[in-house]
């Protein structure tokens, strides 16, 4: 095999050093449409009541579907090595105005 046929179907990232450096999320809004999938990753924090988006992410169906298939697979075999997730309920609702109550 030689240099030209190694490269054949490879495909070549570039990660810039702003983006390796990741975004933190703790909530992820996701909406879509006939066409699109729009994924929102927001940061909130406990006791603020406004939170930003800090990253949006639109994708294709199939793509979503795709992603949505990896990131099962990534949490199957995170979970074989390190135990199961825990703190995880289905039902469990996500109350988008948790920041501070005042009482009279």
């Amino acid at each position: 095999m030689n240099k030209t046929d190694s490269k054949k179907g490879s495909i070549n990232i570039e990660l810039d050093e702003n983006i390796a450096q990741g975004t933190y999320s703790n909530l992820a809004l996701i909406n879509h449409s006939v066409s699109e999938f729009v994924v929102d990753f927001v940061n909130i924090m406990p006791g603020v009541a406004k939170a930003k988006v800090k990253s949006r992410i639109i994708l294709t169906p199939q793509h979503a579907k795709r992603f949505s298939q990896a990131l099962n697979e990534n949490i199957s075999r995170f979970e074989k090595s390190n135990g199961q997730i825990k703190g995880f309920d289905k039902q469990q609702s996500i109350n988008l105005n948790f920041g501070p109550t005042g009482e009279a």
